[in-house]
Parts: C-alpha cells; sequence; structure tokens
C-alpha cells in the first residue's frame, strides 16, 4: 500500500499478525527455504542490526536494488536508493515499529543502481532480545508496475527476474 496518512494507522501491525503477512511465502516451504527460488520470484529477505546499522540481504534484495549480489551494503547507502517520498515513509513507520514493536507493510518507490526505478513492498518486523528492540527484519518484494494495493505479500504479483 503507498503511503496513507496517518502512516501507523494505515501501515502497522501487531507482531502477533506477522504469519499472516507472511504466509504466501511460508506456505511453501521449498520456496521459503530456497534463496534461489525466492530471487526467482522477484522477493528478497533482509535484517538490519540495531546495533551498528548492519544490513544482511539474501540474492532477491540485491536483485530488486540491481546491486552486485553479496556485495557490502551500508543502510545509508540503500536507505538514499529509496525516492524522497518513499524514504520519507520508510524512516518514519521504521522508528514507529522500533518505539512500539510493531510491524510495517509499504510499498516504495526506489532507484536501482543500474539507474532504473521500480515499486517494491517492504514489509519489516522488530526482533525482540527480551524488551529491548535489537534489529529489524523482514521481506522485500519488487512489484509490477499495475500491482494492487495489499498489506502482505501477494503470491498473485511475482515478477520473474
Amino acid at each position: 500500500m503507498r503511503p496513507v496518512e496517518p502512516l501507523p494507522l494505515n501501515h502497522s501491525w501487531p507482531l502477533a499478525a506477522l504469519h499472516e503477512h507472511l504466509a504466501p511465502v511460508a506456505l511453501d516451504s521449498s520456496i521459503a527455504r530456497s534463496d534461489v527460488a525466492l530471487a526467482e520470484r522477484g522477493i528478497g529477505l533482509w535484517r538490519c542490526d540495531l546495533a551498528d546499522d548492519s544490513l544482511s540481504w539474501t540474492c532477491g534484495v540485491y536483485d530488486i536494488f540491481g546491486i552486485e549480489r553479496d556485495s557490502e551494503i551500508s543502510r545509508a547507502f540503500a536507505a538514499s536508493r529509496y525516492l524522497s517520498e518513499s524514504r520519507d515513509a520508510m524512516e518514519r513507520l521504521r522508528a514507529y515499529a522500533i518505539r512500539h514493536r510493531r510491524g510495517f507493510t509499504l510499498d516504495v518507490d526506489i532507484c536501482r543502481v543500474d539507474g532504473g526505478h521500480c515499486a517494491m513492498r517492504l514489509i519489516a518486523a522488530p526482533v525482540l532480545e527480551g524488551d529491548e528492540v535489537v534489529a529489524l527484519f523482514g521481506v522485500k518484494q519488487m512489484l509490477a508496475p499495475d500491482a494492487a494495493p495489499s498489506c502482505r505479500l501477494d503470491p498473485t504479483i511475482f515478477v520473474m527476474l
């Protein structure tokens, strides 16, 4: 879903709903366990460690951003690839997710390293150690230009790369 104000009300969800938001990937274990199968469908998994903002991406995220796989990417560089309106909405929801321990879903526009633009569905949830949020993790899914708004992964819009 494209940014709709107020962002927390329209894009945020409780951690108890995480499985529901990731269900299309989780339902097919042969896809969910294969980095290559996910990447072929325009899907990647990611994690951001909040202690140092280090990123861990699977092949699909590198492909969405048009970056050579296994490159070391800083969070600042990755965030700079989001178009301004998308970056602002993402940063606000990220802060809200960390502060309130909630997940979020947002469709964003990015500028790929190769100069192209694409739309991407971002699903994020905090990782808790005790009462502390130590990381964010989730899924990024490349969207077709005419993809309908959604609050979760949509198995009908897989973009084959």
